[in-house]
């Protein structure tokens, strides 16, 4: 006997000594200081204002009333959105049905089973050479125990894929937004080419109208005639091209509002947009995280994959679940309802993994490989946001230097036309001069143009990279704005 309870003792031993361990595997991946980002000299010049975000409608600034028409259009029936909130509602009953696997489960059944069994197969007592009923009704009672928190765990990782799916729906309608400005300020940009194509195929036909009567009156020869078709040509094409910009900035907006092509043609020509006025807050890589949606719920998905990690450490250590199970039941007899005899079982088992062909390990490293993705997502998201802040708003300035010094060369090409008109009617100058001259104003105007639709395109890819009036729910700021420090699994 004595050797026996020694056999089975070093038995349970070797077994334990055995058993699957986590040990030794671990994510790699750490969280960047968003402090650690340096941006001060990047931005030096920038306005500061810590209540200077974008607000939830930035586009009613741009001061077009049909632009916020269109931008309130899109939210409400663009396909992509759909699509984006049908993601959220599949995290958010995933997330429920983690939150379900946490407690007991209950079931109850019956059977009713009428047969006749030949005296061959059962006596009569039992059944045989008569019809008869078996029949049973059972109720059962099963709770695995959250001993170690594995089950709390997942249900939190599917609660953070959730909140970071509801954010990135809310990324889109940011996204969508901007893409339908930006549609609508080349749209604006696109009739602006036409005025001038229009304006230069008129004086590239009455350059041509002089030169043909120089040429009739031999001041001029064919070259002269050759050269003004030429500028006729290229006028006709620039016209031909500043309609079909037209169509293109049309058609992008139809898609844009999730509807037809003939939704475009509807769309009435922009008002002039002004670039909107923006300003950051002092330590913007560190608020910036609070205020991009993208960043937000990249920081959820990391919550959550240290929270599956959790998840598969608790699968090495034993599990004690509950169950229980009872009912009545009988075989034979006419009545079916009938079940004089009762049943029922009750215990907790008990269930420890020893050898499982390493695929515990496998999962576990398959985790912490996850987790190490989400990181390095993160990481490039965060440095990303703070990189295209910088260069979005040296890119405004730019603009805004460029417009004004396009703004002296208008000014000075508009002098120059009036100065060719005058001494056209004094009969000094001609009046071939003078349209020469009213080319070279036409050029600085359609280059004008192309700056000030440039410079509020990217006033709008700023309010984009600032968070384009994302405003996260209480806890999701909390969860966005924690440093590398704070976080351990």
């Amino acid at each position: 006997m004595r050797l026996q309870l020694l056999a089975a003792a070093t038995g349970l031993t070797l077994a334990l000594a055995g058993c699957a361990t986590s040990g030794g595997l671990h994510p790699d991946g750490s969280l960047i200081d968003a402090r650690s980002l340096k941006s001060e000299r990047s931005l030096s010049n920038l306005k500061v204002s810590p209540a200077a975000w974008p607000s939830n409608d930035w586009w009613t600034g741009l001061g077009d009333p049909q632009l916020s028409a269109l931008i309130a259009e899109a939210l409400k029936d663009n396909p992509n959105l759909a699509v984006a909130d049908a993601r959220a509602r599949q995290a958010q009953a995933e997330a429920g049905t983690a939150d379900a696997a946490r407690g007991p489960t209950v079931n109850a059944g019956a059977n009713a089973i009428g047969q006749r069994l030949p005296l061959t197969a059962a006596p009569p007592d039992l059944g045989g050479g008569h019809y008869t009923w078996f029949k049973d009704a059972r109720a059962s009672f099963s709770w695995g125990l959250d001993l170690w928190g594995g089950k709390r765990a997942a249900w939190e990782a599917a609660l953070g894929q959730q909140r970071a799916a509801e954010v990135e729906s809310q990324a889109a309608r940011i996204e969508l937004s901007t893409n339908v400005a930006r549609a609508y300020v080349q749209l604006g940009y696109a009739f602006t080419q036409l005025d001038v194509a229009k304006a230069e195929r008129d004086r590239a036909n009455a350059a041509r109208q002089l030169t043909q009567q120089r040429v009739s009156a031999g001041l001029d020869n064919q070259l002269q005639l050759k050269q003004s078709d030429t500028e006729v040509a290229n006028a006709d094409q620039e016209l031909a091209a500043a309609n079909r910009a037209i169509d293109a900035a049309r058609s992008s907006l139809s898609v844009l509002l999730g509807k037809g092509p003939d939704r475009g043609l509807d769309i009435t020509r922009p008002q002039s947009l002004e670039p909107a006025a923006l300003a950051v807050p002092a330590d913007l890589p560190v608020e910036l995280m609070g205020h991009r949606a993208d960043l937000v719920a990249a920081r959820w998905r990391v919550e959550a994959a240290g929270k599956q990690i959790k998840v598969a450490k608790t699968e090495f250590l034993p599990n004690v679940s509950i169950s229980a199970l009872a009912g009545f039941a009988a075989a034979g007899g006419t009545n079916p309802f009938q079940m004089p005899a009762r049943f029922y079982t009750v215990g907790p088992s008990l269930s420890l993994p020893i050898f499982d062909g390493g695929r515990l390990r496998s999962n576990l490293a398959g985790k912490d490989a996850q987790y190490d993705v989400a990181v390095a997502q993160y990481n490039q998201t965060l440095v990303s946001a703070v990189n295209e802040v910088a260069d979005d708003y040296d890119a405004v300035q730019s603009a805004q230097e460029q417009v004004a010094a396009q703004q002296r060369a208008v000014d000075a090409a508009t002098q120059a036309w009036q100065l060719s008109e005058q001494r056209y009617k004094a009969g000094v100058g001609s009046y071939l001069e003078a349209l020469i001259v009213r080319q070279q104003l036409l050029q600085a105007q359609q280059h004008m143009a192309a700056l000030k639709s440039q410079q509020v395109d990217l006033s709008v890819q700023l309010i984009q990279a600032l968070g384009g009036g994302f405003r996260p729910q209480a806890g999701a700021a909390d969860v966005a704005v924690q440093s590398s420090s704070e976080h351990s699994l």
